[in-house]
């Protein structure tokens, strides 16, 4: 069994910088298109300037022949100006701004403190230039509960954020709650949308605690009950418009994660578009993965769907325990485990 898809495209991704960007930036251009870049490097991807040149570093580090087109990100900052959003978007390479709420994950210490008292002249000039907003969504408070950041983000920050800025065009990205499906079914097509995850597809919190604390389970926003899971599921493989495939992929050393204080993000690339097929074939929906791997995404951003095509064949493989690169190795997502889908580039 076989299925033919529109080449996917990956509405967020990280792939690092330096030789973590050189081990894993293959991973992502053997089966996506495009890709929108995570901006949270040490230092963040402030200006224009730096997005261009971190795409420049990316594009050296492709194979060759490579047609991935990395889709470039600004992070947003209590200082990002107006004259930046503008540089942006006369760029031709920067496709989004980023918002982390300070402390909310890794490398978010530089993010926005308060939304709403130093950022509302910036995403009004985004509005001017159809610039999208995405979204970490969630509270950074320490007497908010962790699995209700996002609800609570949502009830504070993103529902009163778009019902101030209604033409604001934003995307929540790595939803894992009921309460966000809900949000996102609520505001108007095309203007909020929401990527998600294999893990939050596949996974609920349990998996964290499994014969012991599962580092390489532990990402951020955290893995929640199994009734969200559940909602997100439903949600995706409805065929609605507003979700689309964002892998969240994020590459730690094995070291960072294994750790007394380990990182967040779990590193799915290799396995994404295996694990997104998992999801849909045991929903019965396989009909509407293309939809939500190929088409919603560029559909959302104004973007050409890709004409190159590629292949899901059912031909179990075993994930690899690890990926090597020059300072250490790299655990994917469901490591050493056995998957049912394989992709092939037609």
């Amino acid at each position: 069994m076989e299925l033919q898809l529109t080449r996917p495209d990956d509405w967020h991704l990280h792939l690092r910088d330096g030789q973590l960007l050189q081990s894993v930036v293959h991973h992502s251009a053997k089966h996506f298109g495009r890709a929108i870049v995570m901006p949270n490097l040490k230092p963040p991807v402030t200006t224009t300037a730096t997005a261009v040149a971190y795409r420049e570093s990316i594009l050296k580090a492709l194979p060759a022949g490579s047609a991935f087109n990395p889709l470039m990100t600004l992070y947003l900052t209590d200082n990002t100006s107006p004259e930046e959003i503008k540089l942006a978007r006369q760029s031709g390479v920067v496709y989004g701004v980023k918002l982390y709420p300070a402390g909310a994950t890794t490398n978010s210490q530089d993010g926005v403190t308060d939304i709403f008292g130093r950022c509302l002249p910036v995403l009004e000039e985004m509005i001017e230039h159809n610039m999208p907003l995405l979204v970490h969504g969630e509270v950074t408070d320490p007497v908010v509960d962790t699995f209700d950041r996002e609800k609570v983000f949502i009830e504070t920050v993103l529902g009163p954020l778009v019902e101030r800025l209604p033409n604001l065009r934003v995307v929540m990205e790595h939803i894992t709650t009921s309460d966000a499906v809900r949000f996102v079914e609520s505001c108007r097509e095309g203007f909020v949308a929401a990527t998600v995850t294999p893990q939050h597809l596949l996974l609920n919190r349990n998996a964290l605690f499994q014969g012991g604390l599962r580092p390489h389970n532990y990402c951020l926003p955290v893995l929640k009950r199994e009734t969200h899971r559940q909602a997100i599921v439903s949600a995706v493989t409805s065929g609605s418009k507003r979700f689309f495939l964002g892998t969240d992929s994020a590459p730690h050393e094995r070291q960072k994660k294994e750790c007394s204080c380990g990182c967040a993000g779990i590193y799915s690339a290799p396995v994404a578009l295996s694990l997104y097929a998992k999801v849909f074939e045991e929903a019965g929906a396989l009909d509407k993965l293309e939809a939500f791997s190929s088409f919603n995404g560029p559909d959302f951003y104004g973007l050409p769907r890709n004409s190159s095509k590629i292949i899901l064949r059912k031909n179990p493989w075993r994930v690899p325990d690890s990926y090597s690169f020059a300072s250490g190795e790299i655990i994917p997502m469901f490591a050493g485990e056995t998957l049912d889908w394989l992709p092939f580039n037609n």
